[in-house]
């Protein structure tokens, strides 16, 4: 194998261990949304109190993996493919936005600084699941690119 063929190899290596990564991340983060989603109706007790931390947690590590390893990568001119580079140009807005809500969420709902306030759970989780539903697709159509799809 000529040096330029394993440049290649380890290139595709580092970009599929880069979307298996965020992929666990987001499949962790879903799980603990539904989990959290299905305790309604919403009272105090220890058992919300650590599932709210545990999830808000898990959503902000899948945030900042997109925000500073994904687009880190590309931001950073270690991604060189144009097909890949202008679909990231394309979303990013839209990925922006959907980190600031899954912040916006984590402010509110992590117990590390504050008070905990129950009564608007059910429509800031339904507001922030439209979000990453559509930061998910965003994703997607990024992944698609970076996998040549």
């Amino acid at each position: 194998m000529s040096s330029q063929e394993g440049r290649v190899k380890e290139r595709r290596t580092v970009t599929q261990d880069l979307i298996d990564k965020l992929l666990a991340e987001r499949q962790e983060m879903l799980v603990l949304f539904c989990e959290v989603a299905g305790l309604e109706p919403y009272h105090r007790s220890s058992s919300l109190d650590q599932q709210l931390q545990s999830f808000c947690q898990v959503l902000i590590d899948y945030t900042a993996f997109g925000h500073f390893e994904v687009f880190g990568r590309i931001s950073n001119g270690n991604e060189r493919r144009s097909g890949v580079i202008k679909v990231a140009e394309i979303i990013y807005p839209e990925f922006v936005k959907a980190s600031e809500a899954a912040v916006h969420f984590n402010d509110r709902y992590d117990l590390s600084d504050h008070q905990l306030e129950l009564d608007n759970l059910a429509d800031d989780l339904s507001q922030l699941g439209e979000e990453l539903a559509v930061r998910i697709e965003l994703e997607d159509q990024l992944l698609s690119a970076m996998l040549n799809r």
